[in-house]
């Protein structure tokens, strides 16, 4: 078994075995709300993709991405518009030309469409890698604010809520996370500014 598996699955079982447990000790019902200062569970769930998703940073860097996406699709129809009344004009001049000249044209054409197929296949690679980019300098800003809810809440450990079966809201640290990292870094832009 891989160690990440084990991991996964070992964490999974510390955190069905404490819920009941972790709840039963402090007195109170499983899906009670987390309380800082007071734990919940010693284990607690985060879900990362809603935690950049929903904090004023990830909402900035998916707005610009969505920008810069659709400026890219307008890009490529106009040029795609250019490329096909091109590829006309030339087959309506093939008649009247000798096929060796036609040839060149034509793969001169073809080079050219490539070429347009290149460029903007790395313009979609770049934006890709943007999005990956801004998750990473997300992760390493909110850190801190995850490493305080940590000690806050008296819990020893925060799993990625997508790898645990079962768990109670209560021991779930989102919300909670993306108001204290939009309290601390608002919406990035000083940590990360996309190109246009």
């Amino acid at each position: 078994m891989p160690p990440l598996a084990f991991c996964a699955r070992f964490a999974l079982v510390l955190s069905l075995l404490a819920l009941p447990v972790a709840a039963m000790a402090q007195g109170r019902p499983i899906n009670t709300p987390l309380v800082i200062g007071e734990a919940a569970s010693p284990i607690l769930t985060l879900e990362s993709d809603r935690l950049f998703a929903e904090s004023a940073f990830g909402r900035r860097i998916q707005t610009e991405l969505e920008a810069a996406r659709n400026a890219l699709v307008a890009e490529n129809q106009r040029i795609t518009a250019e490329l096909t009344e091109e590829e006309q004009n030339l087959t309506d001049r093939r008649g009247g030309m000798d096929p060796a000249a036609f040839r060149v044209l034509a793969d001169a054409f073809d080079e050219k469409v490539q070429r347009f197929r290149d460029e903007q296949d790395e313009k979609a690679r770049t934006l890709d890698s943007r999005n990956e980019e801004a998750r990473r300098v997300f992760i390493l800003a909110a850190r801190p604010e995850i490493s305080a809810l940590l000690r806050e809440t008296g819990a020893a450990l925060i799993v990625e809520r997508r790898i645990v079966i079962v768990s109670a809201d209560a021991v779930d640290i989102t919300d909670m996370a993306v108001e204290r990292i939009d309290a601390a870094i608002g919406d990035g832009a000083g940590l990360l500014e996309l190109e246009p």
